[in-house]
């Protein structure tokens, strides 16, 4: 899955074939329903879509079968295949989303996870920031600058704060 996610063409403009959508949604539906989660179908489907094809056909997944594909995902909370293929449709339809959970997930609790912050932080300073701050201030009516201010401390915490844009 990572290697097509990674090298196959992806279509990035705003055209929706409904269609297409429905029929993948059965392809999809069906291939999970068999756990056939590494075909290659729900693999090209998934690698090669746009985001708005993409956020159609899971439309249409969740419409017609009454589950979001990610539910029907869990079939086996351990199975790390299926945590990666969640993880890789969350981020593919909502990065805001994910990407507020692997700053949540690297701030809470004691101590911080600085890999996955910094990779979070210094990876989407220019794609999507704004959207993930205000994504994590609703997920946890808290601003992220003060979590930040509040988990971590020196030149660490200043170059955080910079790239979210916060140089107090």
């Amino acid at each position: 899955l990572l290697v097509p996610l990674l090298s196959v063409y992806r279509y990035e403009g705003p055209e929706v074939n409904m269609t297409l959508a429905t029929s993948e949604a059965k392809i999809l539906r069906e291939k999970i329903s068999e756990k056939a989660y590494n075909d290659d179908e729900l693999i090209r489907i998934l690698s090669t879509r746009s985001k708005a094809q993409l956020n159609a056909t899971l439309n249409h997944y969740n419409d017609q079968f009454g589950n979001a594909i990610n539910k029907d995902l869990k079939a086996d909370p351990n199975d790390d295949y299926l945590a990666f293929l969640r993880a890789t449709i969350k981020c593919l339809t909502y990065p805001e989303k994910y990407f507020e959970k692997v700053v949540r997930l690297a701030i809470k609790g004691l101590g911080t996870d600085e890999e996955a912050l910094t990779r979070v932080m210094v990876t989407r300073a220019e794609v999507d920031m704004k959207r993930i701050i205000e994504e994590y201030y609703r997920r946890n009516s808290v601003p992220l600058d003060s979590a930040i201010q509040g988990d971590t401390s020196g030149d660490y915490e200043r170059m955080l704060l910079a790239l979210i844009g916060n140089e107090s």
